[in-house]
Formats: structure tokens, sequence, C-alpha cells
């Protein structure tokens, strides 16, 4: 059976409650939806990441809280949701905020939409500012296709190990990274997806200090080993197309092998072979690793 929710609620139990998906500023307060004040003062419960924020928040809004406010962040997510999900069967207006950004993308609320639904409740939102989109629509790369990978994993080996299951990927990729991890991520993005791949390093958006990098992955993983400071979303351009992209594996060892016989280094034919096929020398590495017999 389809969800029959929408606009005008649930029509099979109007005693439910209504969950409310509330997009915060990302930086600058007047990017506020202009029905977030409302919610704010008509919400029977307000689930916010951070309750302090939340007060500056209806603060510089002008906005009054009248309903209850209870925290609602990583580490408490899985158990008040019930207790959120009780709101809503009593009928109240639940209003659910992050620090920034729209709830659910990578921040609290998946698994309270999810509960919400399950009980019949009314689920809609206010639309609202979006790091992910802005630094897209900012980078100068294609927008037309793209996903969203969230925060890559802190360990380096899990982290080259996605980024390898990505360098094929045509989209797009938005992703999010703290200050203190950016070039490191960055320099395995470079070795994964390859140095002349195009990105764009997008900082403190829509605040004071705001500022966008362009350029190839080498060269912004260079910059940002001086240190870089705030808010953080990285766009990288999806894989070439073309013929040297479709390279097989063993096209690829069979050009290393040739450069080999001809008297080249391995390391610097697995680099040359890499930059003409239009592939991470990871890919080349182990095409050469799979040609070499048992033994060898």
């Amino acid at each position: 059976m389809s969800d029959m929710t929408g606009a005008r609620g649930n029509p099979s139990d109007a005693t439910l409650g209504t969950l409310v998906l509330a997009g915060t500023p990302i930086g600058d307060l007047a990017d506020a939806p202009p029905r977030l004040a409302a919610e704010l003062a008509e919400a029977d419960v307000v689930a916010a990441e951070d309750t302090r924020r939340l007060r500056r928040l209806a603060q510089g809004l002008g906005a009054r809280i009248e309903g209850r406010v209870v925290s609602y962040f990583e580490g408490n997510e899985a158990a008040r949701t019930p207790e959120l999900a009780e709101e809503l069967a009593r009928g109240a207006r639940v209003l659910l905020v992050t620090d920034a950004g729209m709830p659910s993308v990578s921040d609290p609320g998946y698994r309270l939409v999810v509960a919400a639904i399950e009980l019949g409740a009314r689920v809609t939102a206010v639309p609202g500012p979006s790091a992910v989109l802005t630094a897209l629509a900012l980078s100068g790369l294609p927008v037309d296709r793209f996903c969203f990978e969230g925060f890559p994993p802190r360990k380096a080996g899990e982290r080259a190990a996605l980024l390898r299951e990505l360098a094929d990927e045509r989209r797009t990729l938005v992703f999010f990274e703290s200050p203190h991890r950016l070039a490191a991520t960055l320099a395995a993005m470079a070795e994964a997806f390859g140095a002349d791949r195009r990105a764009a390093v997008c900082r403190e958006l829509t605040k004071t200090y705001e500022e966008i990098r362009r350029g190839p992955l080498a060269e912004l993983a260079a910059w940002a080993a001086d240190g870089v400071r705030g808010e953080i979303t990285v766009v990288v351009a999806g894989a070439p197309r073309g013929a040297a992209a479709a390279l097989s594996a063993t096209d690829l060892a069979g050009l290393v092998a040739a450069r080999e016989s001809a008297g080249q280094p391995r390391k610097a034919a697995i680099a040359e072979v890499a930059k003409e096929a239009g592939v991470p020398k990871r890919t080349v590495f182990d095409a050469v690793v799979a040609a070499k017999p048992p033994g060898g």
C-alpha cells in the first residue's frame, strides 16, 4: 500500500499529530525560512540537536517557544525517538531542527521520520538552506546528476577503500569533511580519483569568511596542508567519459608491461598509464598485481 500522507495529513486518523522537519540557516540568520519562526511558536514539542543553539536561533528570529524543548542528537536519537513517536500518537505537533540545514541530511532525523510514517502521522517540512545544494551550485562543476556521500570514513584504510569504489562514479560527488581531516582526505581523493580531477572546497558557506577554492585535487590538497578552518563541503567532478576510461584491467597491465620492457621503472610506468587512461593510479596498480603470475 502506498503512503497516502501528504500536505493535508493522513485522512485515516485525524487524531494523530504532525512531524515538521525544519531547515535552519547554515550560516547567515537572514536565510531562515519565513515559516520557521511561526513553527517554533506553534509546536507542542521542539526537538533540537543543540538546545542552546535553538534558543539563540529563536531569539534571533524574534520567536517565542511555547512548547516543550527536548534534545535530539546522535547520542540519544535511538532512545528519544519512541518518546517523540508517543507525542505524535497523542496528537502533538513535533518540530525537528538541527544545528544547520535540513534534518536527516548527515544529521539526526531519519529514525523519527520512519517512526512517524509507521505510526501513520503526517510528515511535512519547512524547506530551508542546504550546504549540499549550495556547494554544488557554487562549485562550477556539473550539477545535472550528483550524489551525496556524507562524511568519508575517519580511518585512512576505510576512507581509501570507499574512494576506490567511487573512482568510476560519473556523477558529481559531494562530501562533508572536518577541517582537521581535509588535507588527508583531499590527498586520498587525488590518489583514488587522479591528481588532475577537478574539485571545489567550499568553506564557511553564507558566513562572513565564505571561501570557494576550485582546482585539481592535488592542488587543493597542497593548499589544505597549511590548515583550514570552518565548516567544509567538498565537491568533486565525476569520472571522465571517453574510450580511455573504458580500458580493461588487462589493457592497463599490458600498457605498464610495455613501458617496463622499454626500461621504464614500474612506478613511473603506472603513473603515466593512469594519467593517459584517465584513471586513478591505484586502479592501474591493482591491474598490474592481478596480472602478475602466481609466484612471479
